[in-house]
């Protein structure tokens, strides 16, 4: 029950191919890992969860409380043989300046050895005063020890290891060379995810074989078991599931991927069982009674999509017939009328009146402050579904926007940070529908799970036994 963070000076240095190698490696070794990535992201858990054989875990200040961090990762680390927890960006970085968010800050609060990841293109002694920076910056940090990568060959490993043996009493762990197989293309908002990656299975198993043959995993191990295994700090039992008592269609292919595995768990806590499609090849929504699209990337599978003229026909009239739908950012694309990118255009559901066009900079990007208006169809301020504090917390990093609107929209959020689709709203209701490019959390800040789960049974109990608005459109 080990647990290490992974950490970087900077971002693109390489710390989420080197973790998904060393997650497989260990794996191949027999021993259980458990993944976890700071911060709000999808895309880097889909590899870790990819290279572990089970879901990656976000610990993300913003939307939760730091009791909520360490329970979570309490509970799923326990029965693991090591928990790798990956970082984001640099060690040290983070929104406040004052670093508490930082990814420092968390390994603190796990109790975390630190291991740094360098990219060392370009540089050699200059790494030894680069580590000691780091270690003179924050003396309560344990970094336990270093891996450097990107090394161009065996005299430029040669200088690094003798410069960091001279200067510092951090132990290298390992060299990982420069290797063209061991990186994966980044697209406009991070790397390809694995769901798209032509080979992302054996550029997984690429990875592991060049970490376990360049990187110390026996010393690894040690490392992470040299510290006391994480404890839960907060006494109440976990709530109890609720029997699935409605089921909820999600959208599960290349072009919908971004859901949180503990969103998803918080559906099922709720009542809710859990059916998928594919919005590509599936010509039928599943028998359900309520409908989730998350993001993704559905600029890149436009043209597919828009092929499938049948399950687009469907899904706009389940919604216009009442089927109650969520959807986040790439679901939000997907129901507007068509989605424009590179000059191409590709036609979509067309529930939502406008237009989705992609630009080369973010449209929206950051953390996001949210405030329900009283149009949100979700009762999320009562009791059971409640939000904590003065606004719920959310995400967004989109490059596409919502042009040509018709007609006056009703939203269901006030935006008091962010974007949003107009920035100072979000959230499109239409019909039984909410439609947002902030990415919601399910934790005690915001249990949307819980909330959208309760309108979905709402509406299924007042259809009296009648079908599905979902089948009814089939």
């Amino acid at each position: 029950m080990g647990h290490i963070l992974l950490s970087a000076t900077h971002k693109s240095s390489g710390k989420t191919m080197v973790t998904t190698g060393l997650t497989r490696a260990l794996k191949l070794r027999g021993k259980k890992v458990q993944t976890f990535k700071k911060g709000p992201d999808y895309i880097d858990p889909k590899w870790l969860s990819e290279a572990a054989g089970q879901p990656c875990y976000n610990l993300d200040f913003h939307t939760q409380s730091n009791d909520e961090i360490i329970d979570l990762f309490a509970e799923k680390s326990s029965g693991s043989d090591i928990s790798i927890i990956e970082g984001n960006k640099g060690l040290h970085d983070g929104v406040d300046v004052e670093g508490s968010n930082s990814n420092a800050a968390l390994a603190k609060m796990l109790g975390a050895p630190v291991i740094l990841i360098i990219d060392t293109v370009g540089i050699t002694r200059g790494i030894a005063p680069l580590l000691l920076g780091y270690q003179a910056f924050d003396p309560d940090i344990n970094i336990a020890g270093v891996i450097l990568n990107k090394v161009m060959g065996p005299r430029h490993e040669e200088k690094l290891i003798a410069a960091v043996k001279r200067y510092t009493d951090i132990e290298v762990l390992g060299c990982v060379r420069r290797n063209a197989r061991l990186g994966v293309d980044e697209r406009h908002i991070g790397l390809i995810p694995s769901n798209e990656h032509p080979t992302a299975r054996t550029r997984i198993e690429t990875l592991a074989e060049q970490i376990a043959e360049q990187v110390d995993l026996d010393r690894i191990e040690a490392i992470a078991n040299s510290v006391p295994a994480a404890h839960r700090v907060s006494q109440s039992k976990p709530q109890e599931r609720v029997r699935p008592d409605v089921r909820i269609a999600i959208a599960k292919d290349p072009a919908f991927g971004f859901y949180y595995a503990d969103d998803l768990e918080s559906l099922k806590q709720a009542g809710a069982q859990l059916v998928y499609f594919n919005a590509i090849n599936d010509v039928y929504l599943p028998t359900c009674d309520g409908l989730f699209l998350g993001g993704g990337f559905p600029e890149t599978q436009m043209k597919a999509l828009e092929a499938n003229k049948t399950l687009r026909a469907r899904i706009r009239a389940a919604i216009e017939a009442g089927l109650p739908t969520y959807a986040e950012c790439g679901g939000l694309m997907y129901l507007s009328r068509s989605i424009s990118w590179h000059e191409d255009t590709h036609m979509m559901a067309g529930v939502i009146p406008a237009d989705a066009t992609m630009h080369p900079r973010p449209q929206g990007r950051g953390y996001v402050h949210l405030f329900p208006s009283d149009n949100h169809p979700w009762k999320i301020t009562d009791q059971s579904c409640t939000f904590e504090g003065d606004f719920i917390p959310a995400h967004e990093f989109h490059h596409s926007r919502l042009d040509n609107i018709e007609g006056d929209l009703t939203f269901a959020f006030d935006v008091k940070r962010g974007q949003g689709v107009n920035g100072t709203q979000d959230g499109i209701v239409i019909h039984n529908m909410v439609a947002n490019y902030a990415h919601l959390r399910s934790t005690s800040k915001c249990r949307w799970a819980e909330a959208f789960t309760a309108f979905v049974r709402e509406h299924k109990q007042a259809r009296n036994g009648a079908p599905s608005p979902a089948q009814i459109a089939g």
